[in-house]
């Protein structure tokens, strides 16, 4: 299980640097159902960081809310690498914030199957002026609230990694 004390320190060391480049988030969840956009909140001065986020839980919302088209998610799903990086483009786009991280997977207990099991999660990866990232964790059916966990502590390592090492945690 991930301590969330350290994810909160993880968040204020974000939120700081992030602050101090003049650098703005956008977050489009999933899984998460708003988690990151949530820690990122509980931090003292976060308005200056987190512009908008997104909870985009049904396919419809990805569709209406970020732009990700019908036909992606028909394809590949809304559980796809393709699905994350439309999603974190889309919040991209419709925002303006610099940097945009999706979190798209099933945390459980059900909904898995034996291409894309309990456990599977893709981030997106959005940034001005660079090309879009993808990361896919399977992180077991270890429980609902862990998956959601494990998927928020990634979701903060692709930002402090797009920030660089002010953002990294000690």
């Amino acid at each position: 299980m991930i301590d969330d004390s350290a994810l909160l320190a993880r968040a204020e060391r974000l939120v700081a640097a992030y602050a101090a480049a003049g650098r703005r988030i956008g977050t489009a969840e999933s899984c998460t159902g708003g988690l990151v956009a949530g820690l990122l909140t509980a931090v003292p001065g976060s308005s200056a960081v987190l512009e908008r986020g997104f909870v985009t839980y049904s396919n419809a919302a990805k569709s209406d809310c970020l732009g990700v088209p019908g036909a992606l998610l028909d394809a590949y799903g809304a559980v796809s690498l393709e699905t994350a990086r439309a999603m974190a483009e889309g919040a991209l786009q419709r925002s303006q914030a610099d940097v945009a991280v999706a979190i798209t997977g099933i945390a459980g207990p059900g909904g898995g199957s034996p291409q894309k099991p309990v456990g599977l999660v893709h981030f997106g990866l959005a940034a001005t002026g660079t090309p879009t990232r993808h990361l896919e964790r399977c992180y077991g059916d270890l429980g609902r609230a862990e998956i959601r966990r494990r998927a928020v502590a990634d979701a903060l390592a692709l930002l402090e990694d797009a920030m660089g090492s002010d953002a990294q945690p000690a």
